[in-house]
């Protein structure tokens, strides 16, 4: 059962990480402005100013400014887009299993999505969408430290003490 577990948990990993790959780079956004320069194409697509976009999509719901559509699935969708990373990494990587180390990890890989997306022109670089995304990446954290996700992974890991207890 054991076995099974971790088969199935890292094929969903898998499928995690093809989602993002296809969310976050093969998508049909960025790449507008083909003929701008690098630089200039960071200048007129970038947000570096904090919770401008934030802000700008939670007064649309407010004021009805906007679909209400896309200030629900900018916010949300990246909220959730990296809460199971929260979930996965400290699950595979035993080293990532402490929050600063965690918060220092995905800072550098969330960092590193934004300029391959900027340098590619698929997308933009927010620092709003870094916010929201390791907000969403710490939420999940959270949640794989709770009793309840913690006796899984112990039970997974084959900790014989777990076999007394019950879920």
């Amino acid at each position: 059962m054991k076995r099974f577990i971790k088969i199935v948990l890292s094929i969903s990993f898998i499928f995690y990480l093809f989602a993002l790959l296809v969310l976050l780079f093969l998508g049909t956004r960025g790449n507008v402005w083909a003929d701008l320069t690098l630089l200039e194409y960071i200048k007129s697509s970038s947000n570096f100013v904090p919770f401008k976009t934030i802000s700008t999509y939670t007064n649309a719901i407010f004021n009805g400014s906007m679909n209400m559509d896309i200030p629900i699935k900018n916010l949300v969708g990246n909220l959730i887009m990296f809460l199971p990373m929260g979930i996965y990494l400290p699950y595979f990587i035993k080293r990532i299993n402490k929050k600063s180390i965690f918060s220092i990890a995905m800072i550098i890989l969330l960092f590193v999505i934004e300029v391959i997306q900027i340098v590619i022109r698929r997308g933009s670089f927010d620092i709003d969408d870094f916010i929201l995304n390791m907000l969403g990446a710490l939420i999940g954290f959270g949640l794989s430290k709770m009793k309840f996700v913690q006796k899984l992974q112990k039970y997974n890991r084959g900790d014989s003490s777990f076999a007394d207890k019950s879920l």
